[in-house]
């Protein structure tokens, strides 16, 4: 599958209820009411099964969406560390380190 590849799997999946999926679940349900407005049909009575089927499809893609939007994060975290781990030189750990008041200088009022 190319939304999402097989290396995929191998991470945690998301909660059944996640931003994405409220969201896009609650859109779905919206688009299928103002469906019922457009068409002068009652709002909320008409259509109930549509409502169910949009609001689900809704959910459905929401769920997706976060999924490879953590695949994603997790690849590129995935590289990032490969990268420090080829090059420490670059990413060495301070010594020591700087308080706050050694990088600012000493006030002195203008007046």
């Amino acid at each position: 599958m190319v939304f999402l590849p097989d290396e995929s799997r191998s991470l945690p999946p998301p909660p059944l209820l996640n931003k994405g999926s409220v969201w896009l679940g609650f859109a779905g349900w919206m688009s299928a009411l103002l469906n019922n407005a457009f068409n002068q049909r009652p709002v909320l009575r008409a259509g109930v099964h549509r409502q169910i089927l949009f609001a689900t499809l809704g959910w459905f893609v929401g769920y997706q969406l976060v999924k490879r939007a953590e695949y994603m994060h997790a690849k590129v975290d995935r590289e990032l560390f490969e990268y420090i781990r080829h090059h420490p030189v670059d990413f060495h750990a301070a010594a020591e380190k700087k308080r706050i008041g050694q990088l600012l200088e000493d006030f002195r009022p203008i007046r």
